[in-house]
């Protein structure tokens, strides 16, 4: 769930087999449709359209289950109890909702807690196409018809992952009109090539994306644009910035470095339980030992990191320092972060700086922060972006309370640690309503709030605050 070592940008991540490379590279590189079964292996994947006028997507999971969700934030994992009945949990809880499901893959139906639902039918076309020198497995997913529509390519965050297994915005995005072109980051699923967090090269090929999608939807290619969540927040403006598209959309991203965001989190971990700056000046040196060792590709800075963990691991507050990856170094004996941690934050950027590329970038942008996110935390973040706009950048923000890391509303458990119940009201109609339209209006989206770019009479930049609450 962290940004340098994975993101649940548009799904709750879970392990997946890769595919070699060779057998990429053996495959042709023409365009082929496929037919639903064959696009997913799991006959109840899908999108399908409900009684009561809602959609309901159902996506792969990982050990035999699936995972469900709704346009308005809803969500909660699938397990099978019969031949085609599954029972549903509340979110990521494990809890029961009460929820029971049904599929006939045959009439491509779904029966939905006693609610009646017809798969939406979708036009699927599979490719493998040229990134920055190495082949890309990726999928563009069309609404049926033959009208101009805007697609969106959805860029990746730091997980190893597939995409084309598991985002649930390729379906429910085409569900409302939107094209969306989804690809196997590289290293990761039926991509070729090594897996990196190299954010130049990963903007590369989130450009090759976005040119295989024009070149695939042809005369129906509208206005397109990126979205991509935690680590893919760096990765997209670079790529709106290298070569312009009509929008960008991050979501839980972070305008400082990857290393400013190791001393946020770690600072935040103990702000939010009360700690004060006396406790986070400790914390300070044990963020920047982690930063050592980060930054000479963990070849080097142990004995600093010993000493900082022998220092302060009697502290009461020790026990709280997580900082996205600082909780990963505490815990891992040094042989293990010497031989994992050049794989797991291969060629990242640690010292990157967003800003230069945002202070110059012109692409209307929206951003979507979560108030209570410990793994990219958002205070300094939200002044650079809200500084961006009163200086006159196309930049929408939007910021949903009691959410954390993937926008995802939470319960908090007696020891302290967070479980997901669902996305907030609103975060996908953003979204949505931002690609179909280059903006959000005026209209509420649940209870975030929003600062909208705006222009006085007097040619002045200005920015508009509403807020979803009553």
């Amino acid at each position: 769930m962290y940004s340098f070592l994975s993101s649940r940008a548009t799904v709750i991540m879970h392990r997946a087999p890769s595919v070699l490379a060779a057998l990429l590279l053996a495959a042709s590189l023409r365009p082929v449709a496929a037919s639903p079964a064959s696009r997913t292996g799991n006959c109840p994947v899908g999108i399908y359209q409900l009684k009561d006028g809602s959609k309901l997507d159902v996506g792969a999971g990982s050990g035999g289950h699936l995972l469900w969700r709704k346009e308005d934030g809803r969500t909660g994992l699938l397990t099978r109890d019969g031949k085609n009945t599954w029972t549903s949990t509340l979110g990521w809880t494990g809890r029961p909702d009460g929820r029971h499901v049904s599929f006939d893959c045959a009439e491509e139906t779904v029966n939905f807690a006693g609610l009646s639902g017809k798969r939406i039918p979708l036009q699927v076309t599979n490719v493998t196409f040229q990134g920055a020198g190495v082949h890309l497995a990726g999928r563009l997913v069309m609404p049926p018809g033959d009208q101009r529509i805007p697609i969106v390519v959805l860029v990746h965050g730091s997980e190893h992952e597939s995409a084309l297994k598991f985002y649930p915005l390729q379906r429910q995005f085409p569900a409302e009109g939107i094209g969306v072109f989804v690809y196997d980051k590289r290293g990761t699923g039926k991509s070729g090539g090594t897996y990196t967090q190299n954010y130049l090269l990963l903007a590369e090929d989130a450009i090759a994306a976005a040119n295989e999608a024009k070149h695939v939807a042809g005369a129906r290619a509208g206005r397109i644009g990126y979205q991509g969540g935690s680590q893919g927040g760096w990765v997209v403006p670079l790529a709106a910035k290298i070569e312009p598209v009509d929008f960008a959309i991050v979501g839980f991203g972070m305008a400082v470095s990857p290393l400013d965001e190791v001393r946020e989190a770690t600072a935040f971990d103990l702000t939010s339980r009360g700690y004060g700056p006396d406790v986070v000046a400790k914390a300070m040196h044990i963020a920047d030992a982690v930063s050592t060792v980060i930054v000479s590709n963990f070849r080097s800075g142990y004995d600093q990191l010993a000493a900082v963990k022998a220092q302060y691991d009697q502290e009461p507050w020790f026990k709280y320092v997580r900082g996205d990856i600082v909780y990963y170094l505490l815990e891992t004996p040094e042989s293990k972060l010497r031989e994992q941690g050049p794989t797991l934050l291969a060629g990242v950027p640690a010292n990157y700086e967003p800003m230069p590329v945002l202070r110059n970038l012109d692409t209307p942008q929206l951003w979507i922060l979560a108030a209570d996110d410990h793994d990219t935390p958002i205070a300094e973040t939200e002044r650079r972006l809200r500084t961006l706009q009163a200086k006159g950048k196309p930049i929408t923000l939007a910021v949903f309370p009691h959410t954390e890391h993937g926008i995802y509303e939470y319960e908090t458990k007696e020891d302290g640690q967070r479980v997901d119940t669902r996305n907030p009201e609103g975060y996908f109609a953003m979204m949505r309503n931002f690609i179909l339209n280059g903006r959000l209006g005026t209209q509420r989206y649940g209870d975030s709030t929003i600062y909208r770019p705006t222009t006085s009479t007097t040619g002045a930049s200005a920015i508009d605050v509403s807020t979803g609450a009553p």
